[in-house]
């Protein structure tokens, strides 16, 4: 009989694999959206975030300690410098000693420009905490998440906008005097989706799970010869 060489299973590097897992949950904490998925093939390496980042958040406080942010296009500039400052970040690995505070000051740059802009425009308070809530639980919800080893489907950060698109909506909005009615739209938006996609994920894994427990413990009541006739698809003899 002619056998043909069984191709040898790949046996993956730890330390390469560390890495991939780390620069994904680096980049799915960061929450890119649609502009950055359209621009990132064309970065190159990328240039290193938290540089960048922090640049950017420092930007967004000065533009608020000289009381810049007053009325009008300056109140779409926040959203701009931390775009055109953090983007070019996207395709870089993400794997420098200090890298895991990308995701924590870009995200606190986002906050802040909601909180600033919003204030400016007179956006009411209690919209203004329901849009950072929504924001903040859709991040707890990714790490949590991932720190289970369960992702999150990529469609999910393409539909959420991701923080560059986010902001940039809002501060349009905010230029144009019409902060209110677009925080709104936006907050339910992402409301209904942040939520039904987390709680449709978790019961399907809690479905999951209870198949698996079911499954195991049916295979321990299996007398013998229906262990047998499973594993080998042949009854026992009588």
């Amino acid at each position: 009989m002619i056998t043909h060489p069984q191709p040898e299973p790949e046996v993956l590097d730890p330390h390469l694999e560390r890495q991939r897992v780390q620069t994904a949950r680096l980049v799915a904490y960061r929450d890119d959206g649609p502009l950055v998925s359209l621009l990132k093939p064309r970065m190159g390496r990328g240039l290193p975030p938290v540089p960048m980042t922090l640049a950017a958040l420092l930007a967004i406080v000065a533009l608020a300690v000289t009381g810049s942010l007053t009325e009008g296009p300056m109140l779409l500039v926040p959203a701009v410098v931390l775009t055109l400052l953090v983007l070019p970040t996207a395709s870089h690995d993400h794997l420098g000693r200090f890298d895991w505070l990308t995701p924590p000051l870009l995200r606190a740059a986002e906050f802040l420009t909601i909180i600033l802009i919003g204030l400016a425009s007179g956006t009411p308070k209690w919209l203004l905490f329901v849009l950072l809530y929504i924001v903040g639980y859709h991040t707890y919800d990714t790490v949590y998440r991932t720190r289970q080893s369960i992702w999150p489907p990529a469609w999910i950060f393409q539909a959420g906008l991701g923080w560059e698109v986010r902001l940039l909506v809002l501060g349009v909005g905010a230029a144009t005097g019409t902060l209110t009615w677009v925080a709104g739209v936006l907050t339910l938006y992402l409301v209904v989706l942040f939520s039904v996609e987390s709680v449709n994920s978790w019961v399907r894994l809690d479905k999951q799970s209870a198949l698996a427990v079911a499954n195991a413990e049916q295979d321990l009541e299996a007398s013998p010869e229906d262990a047998v006739e499973a594993a080998t698809g042949e009854a026992e003899p009588n």
